[in-house]
């Protein structure tokens, strides 16, 4: 096997193999024979597609172009689409509408147009409109759709409601006068509504309610009750089981653990493990009720994730047996389960599987891999102490089939920091990640303290002390595995998107311990970030940092703009130039404050690109910079042809 230094391999992973036949998987639903889901396709700009597979063997588009199935409602959407009675219903996000689609038919709309062009830079609005609709349900006893619709509002933030929208396009508030609502679940006969709500400051996985009402004869909500949840108790998930009682996941135990409601309420089975996810997104699902009146669910325990079938009456789960280790978007009808599922070895796909038999097929891969077992690297679930505390990473050692690094040299490190900073990593092949591994690099992926999926008191421990607590678990990683001999420790990188980037700036200016870094859409300056931000996180720094205004000085000390000074080695930026989560002007400040010191720094904005990127030809651009990036800075060669990047101060 050839010698060739790390960052030199030629690597089966090139950026136009990762993006050819790419897709993002999202949103599965099963509806009779067939299995529905959404695809993301950065060949087509981004545009999400909704497919429908028969229960002959049949894929096909659903939503034709140039329909994309989005919803920005909380900016971050999630679920917005439902398919029920030979007809679905989906919110298109070039309008913000919702559209109404009987298959094989053009789809017209169903709701008003709205006043202005969806968009996400500023628009003089009124409480008129322009509305935005998510995670749409059929109510079939009423012919309507139930779900969440947030109203835009000049000069205010949003307001959001949990609306009834009938055939004719008429809607009925169901419920309002919380600042967000989520999840409504409507009981098998119609006759009651169960939703989440939540109030500034909180996020909805620190206290949300649970709330059941009665609809009367006009599908009106009477009567409303809180079943569970407050300030200090986060819910996910609500379902109807099928023996009429209502079911939950809470946290009240220090661990997201299934309930039935009652008095009191049940524990259906006490773990200490997550059975459930923090809200980012609508249409989030991690468990549901089988044909036999069991539930079939997913749940992570020391960050590792497993998928089972818990019958409540033994209370005993047993775990299935299948190929893979990640798993989202549970979705159960009869004895078939649909899921998104991932693996150290196999791509992520819609996974479909036969809770009777075992049989487990995958039905749509997100990247079909054309390498070589041995150009995979698998990842090693590790835990190290920082500053006293258990935390945990998956490191990802250099792997290529046609090349190994020379004796006398450790390969260079990239540590990454996840964004949220409320999220948590996996073992499922990341493409992205191989990337690096497959040219020389070694990875590791920080689930840093207040990560999700390893308890409520790890996932608190962030609070207050974001910027110096995932930092020091980031940086505490890297000398493990330096100190372990697994790395070199003078060729410490991070990079990381949004929350990442902010982990890995902070860490620049307030540890000497990085010789360069990549920050995607990350955040220098925390101040600009509490004023100029979208609803759902408006409040988030509270928890986070602290109260806006009255802690500014906090603002101000954790901010990487503010300790220019301190930085000492040179970054690469990525933007997209119509961001509200994190605007443009974030890193165009830290980049002219890098150049007026004489650091090298690199900045790539893109045209049309929101938070996170979704076109084809952003995704090559970054992968390839960044690596063209540290090659200047390390003095290596890329294998690559890369078109060349503009570096100031180098």
């Amino acid at each position: 096997m050839p010698v060739a230094p790390y960052g030199t391999w030629s690597s089966p992973f090139t950026a136009d193999a990762i993006i050819a036949d790419s897709v993002r998987l999202m949103d599965v639903e099963l509806d009779g024979a067939s299995l529905w889901w959404v695809e993301g396709r950065p060949a087509e700009g981004g545009r999400q597609v909704l497919v429908r597979r028969t229960g002959d063997g049949r894929v096909e588009d659903m939503t034709p172009a140039p329909f994309s199935v989005r919803t920005r409602v909380h900016e971050y959407g999630g679920r917005a689409f439902c398919v029920a009675a030979s007809r679905l219903w989906f919110s298109n996000d070039a309008d913000g509408r919702l559209y109404v689609q009987h298959l094989g038919a053009a789809p017209p709309p169903l709701t008003p147009r709205p006043l202005t062009p969806q968009s996400l830079t500023p628009q003089p609005l009124t409480d008129e409109g322009p509305w935005r609709y998510a995670e749409p349900q059929f109510d079939g006893h009423r012919e309507r759709l139930l779900c969440v619709r947030e109203t835009a509002r000049e000069g205010r933030e949003p307001s959001n409601e949990l609306v009834a929208v009938a055939a004719n396009g008429a809607v009925t508030v169901l419920a309002s006068g919380h600042d967000f609502y989520s999840a409504p679940r409507l009981s098998a006969d119609g006759r009651h509504l169960a939703y989440l709500s939540w109030d500034h400051p909180a996020m909805p996985w620190d206290g949300t309610v649970l709330w059941r009402c009665r609809l009367n004869e006009a599908g009106e909500a009477v009567a409303s009750t809180v079943v569970a949840g407050g300030p200090e108790e986060a819910i996910f998930q609500p379902e109807w089981g099928p023996d009429g009682e209502l079911y939950f996941i809470s946290d009240k135990s220090g661990w997201w653990n299934l309930y039935r409601a009652g008095e009191p309420h049940t524990s259906v089975l006490p773990r200490a493990a997550d059975f459930g996810r923090p809200y980012w997104q609508f249409g989030m699902y991690t468990y549901g009720f089988t044909g036999a009146g069991d539930i079939a669910c997913s749940w992570c325990e020391d960050g590792e994730w497993s998928l089972g079938v818990l019958d409540l009456e033994s209370k005993v789960l047993r775990p299935l047996s299948v190929p893979y280790t990640a798993f989202d978007n549970i979705r159960v009808q009869g004895q078939r389960l649909a899921c998104l599922g991932g693996a150290p070895k196999l791509p992520g796909a819609v996974v479909e599987i036969d809770l009777a038999s075992g049989e487990c097929e995958a039905r749509r891969v997100a990247l079909e891999l054309r390498v070589a077992a041995a150009d995979l690297s698998a990842p090693r679930s590790i835990f190290f102490d920082s500053e006293g505390a258990r935390v945990h990473a998956f490191f990802y050692p250099p792997a290529n089939a046609n090349y190994q690094g020379p004796q006398d040299e450790r390969p260079p490190l990239i540590v990454i920091g996840h964004g949220g900073p409320t999220g948590s990593t996996t073992a499922a092949l990341e493409p992205r990640i191989q990337f690096w591994t497959s040219r020389g690099f070694a990875v590791v992926d920080v689930n840093y303290r207040g990560s999700t999926g390893f308890g409520r008191a790890y996932r608190d421990a962030l609070k207050g002390g974001w910027g110096v607590v995932d930092v020091a678990d980031c940086v505490n990683a890297a000398k493990y595995l330096a100190a372990a001999g697994a790395v070199d420790g003078e060729r410490f990188i991070i990079r990381g998107g949004s929350a990442g980037g902010y982990t890995a700036l902070a860490a620049l200016v307030f540890h000497d311990v990085f010789k360069a870094a990549a920050s995607y859409y990350g955040i220098g300056e925390l101040q600009a970030l509490a004023n100029d931000t979208h609803k759902f996180e408006a409040r988030y720094l509270d928890s986070l940092i602290g109260p806006y205004p009255q802690m500014k000085s906090l603002y101000c000390e954790r901010s990487p703009i503010n300790h220019i000074r301190s930085l000492s080695c040179p970054v690469i930026f990525f933007q997209g130039l119509e961001d509200r989560v994190v605007p443009p002007n974030q890193a165009e400040m830290m980049v002219a404050a890098l150049k007026e010191k004489g650091l090298p720094v690199a900045y790539l904005p893109f045209e049309g690109e929101q938070h996170g990127f979704r076109r084809a030809s952003t995704i090559k651009r970054t992968l390839e910079a960044e690596l063209y990036f540290y090659g200047k800075v390390f003095g290596f060669a890329p294998a690559d042809q890369i078109e060349a990047v503009e570096i100031h101060n180098i």
